[in-house]
């Protein structure tokens, strides 16, 4: 049975475990690098042990020390996401080393890892798949054969990885070299191997996603879908649930569709399948993430079930512990991704000191992070800090709730794409449910640009400002006693300051 667990991960989301575990009162270890020996996952936890080798390791993909770590303290491993998560020959050490590992077995994990061969497998279980290559691409010449089979416009996309890296849009046989270049450099660098497959590229779809869970003894259900389609640079930005573009009897044929075809791989733990939906609700299977997704907190908003909870019972060997009646959908729910990003500097990373953090509170906010005031946002990692959720009886509820939670929400001493994040709550299109993944870089920036062009607030009340200033050192000039003209200047300051840090 399990008795520990230990985190294979950093920040948020070894914060995020460690919660569920101290609740179901199981003791936690942490890992950390030199560079993460402040952050609050190493507190929190019971034990913590340092992995890096010296000032400059800063690698939290060390497979051999944290089995080594995890068998001393005789603990399974939970690997968050990314890192290790997707690793197959990971999760096989933990299964070959009597350590259970928290997610699916490997030659799942294995199968469902090599895009294609997930394709092909989740083809042969009967779900739609986008129309494109079965096979990685041996070279240039070949990208240009097939490329001209499936259709422009296509996207190149990376075998052995996700989150954009590796993938790029090509619109004609004049973009395909640049493209399969940078493509494939690109998933060397992510991933370790630079191998790239072509997919037909949908125009203006949505990004929806479907979680499942399921047990060792054939057991499946699904707990919804998110939409995942407010993207930028091909990564989410903003999710929601339930989506507020899929119609009844779509989502219906979809749930269906997922559940069964993770009955036919024998899939267990949790689980996400991955669909690109076109504007007439067609929808095709892209990937399967075996592992917790980032997104997961609007989902467990909705039907009050802890997925991290649930992944910890089905690794002991617990029998799922609902059946697809038992699931009751609630309302709705929205994260926002907070990153330590310049959003007024093309989202430039901005790293540095947090002096000061405000986190919002009250009803239907959640918070999952990891900063605090004092901590150090360090460039070698994701420059996310924090996910910000709220819930409503509604979708316009869950967004009110969304606004005044971002309101409140102040960090000071970096950039963070809070004041983005407003902006977007506040789009019509946004606001009316009218969106899709060209949304940021057809909709959004341009209206934005617009924005800033006509009318920035806070331009103004600088400029309102100022001009304030240099009258009253005006009028003070003429007087025959100075007044305190810095009162004033503070006032407008104050106004200032309140306008900034709430636009």
């Amino acid at each position: 049975m399990i008795k520990k667990v230990l985190v294979a991960n950093r920040g948020e989301i070894a914060m995020r475990i460690f919660r569920t575990c101290r609740v179901m009162k199981i003791p936690t270890v942490a890992i950390y690098t030199h560079v993460d020996r402040g952050s609050l996952h190493v507190r929190y936890a019971d034990e913590a042990y340092c992995i890096s080798e010296n000032e400059q390791d800063t690698s939290y993909l060390k497979p051999d020390l944290i089995l080594k770590i995890a068998k001393r303290t005789g603990a399974a491993i939970h690997p968050g996401y990314g890192f290790l998560s997707e690793n197959a020959d990971f999760a096989r050490q933990c299964e070959e080393g009597g350590i259970i590992f928290i997610g699916p077995g490997s030659e799942i994990i294995a199968k469902m890892g090599v895009k294609t061969e997930a394709r092909k497998i989740m083809e042969a279980a009967g779900v739609p798949i986008v129309p494109g290559t079965k096979e990685p691409v041996r070279d240039l010449e070949e990208a240009t054969q097939l490329a001209a089979e499936v259709g422009y416009p296509i996207m190149l996309k990376a075998l052995a990885g996700g989150g954009g890296k590796g993938m790029r849009l090509v619109h004609s046989e004049e973009e395909l070299a640049a493209a399969f270049r940078t493509s494939r450099s690109e998933a060397a660098n992510a991933f370790g191997n630079d191998a790239i497959y072509i997919e037909k590229y949908i125009q203006n779809p949505h990004h929806i996603e479907v979680q499942v869970l399921g047990d060792k003894y054939g057991n499946i259900i699904h707990l919804y879908e998110r939409e995942c389609s407010i993207q930028r640079r091909n990564q989410k930005v903003i999710e929601e649930s339930p989506s507020p573009f899929v119609k009844p009897e779509t989502r219906e044929k979809m749930l269906s569709v997922a559940v069964e075809a993770c009955k036919k791989i024998g899939y267990y733990s949790a689980g996400t399948l991955e669909f690109m939906m076109d504007k007439d609700q067609n929808f095709y299977f892209l990937e399967m993430n075996t592992r917790l997704q980032v997104e997961h907190p609007v989902t467990e908003e909705c039907t009050d079930v802890d997925i991290v909870r649930e992944m910890i019972l089905i690794a002991a060997g617990n029998r799922l512990a609902y059946k697809q009646e038992d699931i009751v959908f609630r309302g709705a729910a929205i994260e926002c991704r907070i990153y330590a990003e310049d959003p007024e500097n093309n989202f430039m990373p901005s790293p540095g000191v947090i002096s000061v953090r405000e986190a919002p509170a009250g009803r239907n906010v959640r918070l999952d992070g990891s900063a605090y005031a004092g901590f150090e946002v360090s460039l070698h990692y994701d420059p996310m800090i924090s996910k910000l959720s709220t819930w409503g009886r509604t979708r316009e509820h869950a967004i009110s709730n969304m606004h005044r939670a971002l309101l409140e929400y102040k960090i000071l001493g970096i950039k963070t794409t809070i004041p983005f994040h407003l902006r977007i709550m506040h789009h019509e299109a946004f606001l009316k449910g009218d969106y899709d993944t060209t949304f940021i870089d057809k909709v959004f920036n341009k209206d934005d640009l617009k924005r800033r062009q006509n009318s920035d607030p806070v331009v103004a009340v600088i400029a309102a400002a100022l001009k304030h200033y240099e009258e009253e050192k005006e009028a003070a000039a003429r007087a025959t006693t100075l007044p305190l003209v810095g009162e004033s200047l503070w006032k407008y300051y104050g106004k200032l300051k309140m306008t900034a840090n709430n636009y």
